[in-house]
């Protein structure tokens, strides 16, 4: 029986914490670990309560520790909370940190083969017998050290008050339906499950109970999401480089594609997905394809948009379509591959030597990318230009609720592309030449069936007609209609979403991931006395509204995470007169932003 100095007291209703806080889960990578944390979340997200995982990773395919974190949070926040309530040791290489992490008056469960020093009386431990409960089961022994993590499944599901019929439906999810390992695992989870319900004297407040908060609601990861958007956006073609973390991209891709673009007559895949040399290779295919006039995109992450630099800027010159998703990651250089930041903003926005300005967006949550997986391939055509979708490795590799997917109904935007019919009409074509004014040229898909339609495709200089030119005015000419190409993309990349408080001198712009905490620490600043106003970007070039939000404030934080503030710097070159209101507040440590690291850092800067 176990016993706390908590005990007496910790199950009087009014100390009761109800799906308020986290848990961090502690094993060693590659040791199967995931089910169990998956099957936790899920079955919590399937009780009605609003939750959301983060996956705390190392690079190395096996054998260092990981870490899982759940948030549960009845008031519907997505953040990654400030402190975590409950620890769930499973790794003695990080046992002693773990225990540190526990906040004051939390909880550690741990298995009671480690070996550590319980140096802390403000925290319940809960030992956990993983060798005898997992000894006599009918698991075999090849697959022991794998199911082993099903114990803190089942003695944390009886001692929070988790749905162990949850628990099975989210691995018959996992397995899909497979009837015998979802057996073996239930094994130890009921085992472990009941072991704690005769064992263990409950010593602490945290509880689990049924809510109503997901209805309608899915779970899934970002780059899922944004694959299954690229399907409904019509790509046909994508080559890719293998890169953490945007890999799942293309794995998704191929996962939807194979159900969904198969011709139903011939059983042919109506697409193709190459696996490219390097990135290089890469963006080169799919600029290739896109002048072909196919929907074509990659994803990568950091490293290979350094890669992808020179052919970033032929796009841009030479006007071809194409979608990159850059999931970021932390660097600079090869950095932290399983950390999470908004680095690549700055890059990626002025991607290619020379004046380059590429059309960046920037997705906050799984429908986004669903969103943007779709809008992107429109603009890219629209626009005649590589766009950059920028998410991260949060976003990208975690998972998250999500409203569900609304299908595309408005019809594919192929942009100004005239046909054999057009170009009669016309008598004339000169690729880029200006004709509506707004720096955007027509163009013709190779193989169109009219003497009008060729043209010498070319990242050099070259006049309207796209013959070579070395002439001054010829470049100057270009530049310019392609500095009014991008002046007309403001208009059309999807505008920023502003949430105004009443009579608020502050505002906050931030982007991405950052949403979730700056959500959080709104609410956390009003009750400071401070209310705010809030823009969320969700594109450069940046929208007409944002230089209005930026003027109506006298003092704006821009939020990032990231180290230099990259968004605000861009902010400040393109805004030079107001310059003096934005100040930026930045932080890049590897992991998502917290509502109380937000908070704290405008309220030190409010003194």
């Amino acid at each position: 029986m176990i016993t706390s100095p908590l005990e007496a007291s910790a199950t009087r209703e009014a100390e009761r914490v109800v799906n308020d806080f986290s848990i961090s889960i502690a094993t060693v990578n590659g040791s199967g670990s995931q089910t169990a944390n998956t099957a936790i979340l899920r079955a919590l997200f399937k009780m009605g309560i609003p939750v959301n995982g983060k996956n705390l990773f190392p690079s190395n395919i096996k054998g260092m520790p990981t870490w899982y974190i759940i948030r549960l949070s009845k008031a519907g926040y997505a953040a990654r909370r400030d402190t975590v309530e409950i620890v769930v040791a499973m790794n003695q290489r990080s046992v002693e940190e773990d225990l540190q992490l526990v906040a004051p008056g939390g909880v550690f469960f741990f298995n009671e083969a480690l070996r550590f020093e319980r140096n802390r009386d403000d925290v319940t431990y809960y030992p956990m017998p993983v060798k005898a409960l997992v000894k006599d089961t009918t698991v075999p022994t090849a697959l022991k050290d794998y199911i082993v993590n099903m114990v803190y499944v089942g003695v944390v599901s009886a001692v929070l008050g988790i749905d162990v019929a949850e628990i099975e439906n989210a691995l018959n999810h996992h397995f899909k339906g497979k009837a015998k390992p979802v057996a073996l695992n239930m094994e130890v989870v009921n085992r472990a499950f009941h072991w704690a319900r005769e064992n263990v004297l409950k010593a602490d407040p945290f509880y689990v109970e049924p809510m109503n908060a997901t209805e309608g609601m899915i779970m899934l990861d970002g780059n899922a999401a944004a694959a299954l958007g690229a399907v409904y956006g019509g790509v046909t073609l994508a080559a890719w480089y293998p890169i953490t973390p945007s890999t799942s991209v293309i794995d998704n891709l191929n996962h939807y594609l194979a159900r969904l673009r198969t011709d139903p007559e011939t059983g042919k895949a109506t697409y193709a997905v190459v696996q490219a040399e390097d990135e290089l290779s890469a963006i080169g295919t799919i600029l290739g394809a896109g002048w072909a006039g196919a929907r074509a995109m990659t994803a990568t992450s950091g490293p290979g948009i350094s890669l992808m630099a020179e052919f970033a800027g032929m796009g841009y010159f030479a006007e071809i379509p194409a979608v990159i998703w850059d999931i970021m990651r932390m660097g600079p250089s090869t950095g932290l591959p399983t950390r999470t930041s908004q680095g690549d903003v700055l890059f990626a926005y002025t991607l290619g030597h020379g004046d380059t300005k590429q059309v960046c967006l920037f997705p906050s949550d799984p429908k986004e990318c669903f969103d943007f997986g779709v809008i992107a391939f429109d603009l890219a055509e629209q626009l005649q230009t590589p766009v950059f979708v920028l998410s991260d490795l949060d976003l990208g590799m975690n998972q998250w609720m999500s409203p569900v997917f609304e299908y595309p109904t408005q019809p594919i935007n192929r942009g100004k592309v005239l046909d054999a019919e057009a170009l009669e009409k016309a008598g004339q074509f000169a690729r880029y030449r200006d004709v509506d004014g707004d720096g955007i040229p027509y163009r013709t898909i190779p193989g169109t069936d009219h003497p009008l339609a060729a043209y010498f495709t070319r990242g050099t200089g070259h006049d309207e007609e796209a013959f070579y030119s070395e002439r001054p005015d010829d470049w100057e000419r270009n530049l310019q209609r392609l500095a009014r190409k991008f002046e007309t993309a403001r208009t059309l990349v999807p505008a920023p979403e502003v949430d105004a408080a009443a009579n608020a001198e502050v505002g906050i712009i931030a982007y991405g991931t950052t949403h979730p905490a700056i959500v959080e620490a709104r609410d956390r600043l009003t009750a400071a006395g401070l209310p705010t106003d809030y823009l969320r970007l969700r594109a450069l070039p940046f929208h007409p509204d944002v230089e209005a939000f930026i003027a109506a404030h006298e003092r704006v934080y821009v939020v990032e995470n990231n180290f230099n503030g990259q968004l605000c710097q861009i902010f400040r070159m393109e805004l030079p007169d107001l310059a003096p209101k934005l100040i930026s507040v930045s932080h890049c440590d590897g992991l998502p932003l917290t509502a109380g690291w937000v908070t704290s850092a405008i309220l030190e800067k409010e003194k």
